[in-house]
């Protein structure tokens, strides 16, 4: 458990590293890529379920990914 933490928190720095660089390199406010990318990325794996789940015919676990996830 220990390792999945510190795994963890080495991405989310790897991730906010990355995102400033590119705010630099495209020459944009750093908020504009987090309220795009970083927020992009973090919903990933929601959109990933939910999508996977309509296309096998599974419009209930679909949308029990989207309601939960804005619940919690």
């Amino acid at each position: 458990m220990g390792i999945a933490l510190l795994l963890l928190v080495a991405g989310a720095e790897l991730l906010v590293r990355a995102a400033l660089r590119l705010a630099q390199r495209l020459h944009v406010r750093p908020l504009i890529i987090g309220l795009s990318l970083v927020a992009f990325g973090s919903t990933a794996p929601q959109l990933t379920v939910s999508l996977q789940a309509a296309y096998q015919g599974a419009p209930d676990v679909a949308v029990g990914s989207v309601v939960g996830s804005n619940i919690f």
